[in-house]
């Protein structure tokens, strides 16, 4: 039998075991950047939500919500970026990180974004409520993110106005988790051209 699956706002006490799984998922160092990004985009008051998957109360999956801005032209809108997503290696596969996205987006709306922005597979996302940002009339806030990977969810309180360039809070910068870099960039745009 299989032990069902909990989605559960994370406790304070529960945040080493968050940073194993999100360390895990990915292959840092304990104190590697993506934890590093976590701790500075709570200590920046920029962080919204922060979710964890649990089976038989052991976290497998987490997925992180923090603020950020969309410039559009009429005033500056208030947007959630979805990062990290983390799943356990020995999880991966199995539906915890498609249960995390779909409360994420749940919690988005009860919090009344308008949209919910990532970089990622937009095959993967895809799946999973999101689509092509620069298609919607949105820009990149880095060169270094490929456009596929530039990916939103719209909310039920966005308007067709809100479209601009999406700012990411400073903590993304401040640990150059943005995008990426070369060799990795090279190798994916490589990518996106030969299809």
């Amino acid at each position: 039998m299989v032990a069902p699956m909990e989605i559960r706002t994370v406790a304070p006490a529960v945040q080493p075991a968050v940073e194993q799984v999100v360390s895990a998922a990915f292959g840092e160092a304990p104190d590697g950047r993506v934890v590093q990004m976590m701790r500075a985009l709570e200590a920046g008051g920029a962080a919204r939500a922060s979710l964890v998957a649990v089976i038989d109360e052991q976290i497998v999956g987490h997925v992180g919500l923090s603020r950020g801005w969309v410039d559009a032209r009429r005033e500056l809108v208030e947007v959630l970026v979805l990062s990290p997503l983390s799943v356990r290696p020995d999880r991966q596969g199995r539906g915890v990180g498609t249960a995390l996205v779909a409360a994420a987006l749940e919690t988005a709306g009860d919090h009344g974004a308008p949209a919910v922005f990532l970089e990622g597979s937009p095959d993967y996302y895809g799946r999973r409520g999101f689509s092509s940002a620069s298609a919607l009339g949105f820009e990149r806030p880095s060169t270094r993110i490929p456009d596929p990977g530039f990916q939103v969810a719209l909310l039920a309180s966005y308007q067709r106005w809100m479209v601009g360039r999406l700012i990411y809070p400073e903590a993304f910068w401040t640990t150059d988790t943005v995008g990426l870099r070369d060799p990795e960039l090279e190798r994916v745009e490589a990518q996106i051209a030969s299809n």
